[in-house]
């Protein structure tokens, strides 16, 4: 519980910072694309943040309980931040188009990940 929480905060903390540096320093400094590219990455890293934190409350012993189920949609969610994300922050500083072929696994961690939370509720309620 107390990973998840610390981790989806720290995220949270970093889609603040990189949005802000993707505002403020990158505009002019690459290419309109890119920057639409970078926006996705820091929305898509705080709407996992926020994920990583429901399943750090959701661990509660008073909700649902350590689960497998719901540290594993954690684990994905984290994963989704850093391979989603990760390579769409390389790929818009760097340009280079081949990390767009790996962006699509850190999705698919995302969507396992809410599957997992949904089975988690499933089985608890």
């Amino acid at each position: 519980m107390k990973f998840f929480l610390i981790a989806g905060a720290v995220n949270a903390l970093l889609s603040v910072a990189f949005g802000a540096f993707g505002a403020h320093m990158l505009e002019g400094r690459v290419a309109d694309k890119y920057l639409d590219t970078w926006q996705t990455a820091v929305q898509y890293q705080m709407f996992h943040s926020i994920g990583l934190m429901v399943v750090a409350i959701l661990m509660s012993s008073s909700l649902l309980g350590p689960l497998g189920s719901l540290s594993w949609a954690g684990y994905l969610m984290l994963a989704g931040i850093v391979i989603f994300s990760g390579s769409l922050y390389v790929l818009s500083l760097t340009g280079i188009s081949i990390l767009g072929a790996i962006t699509p696994i850190g999705g698919l961690a995302f969507i396992a990940g809410w599957i997992l939370l949904i089975i988690a509720a499933t089985k608890a309620l």
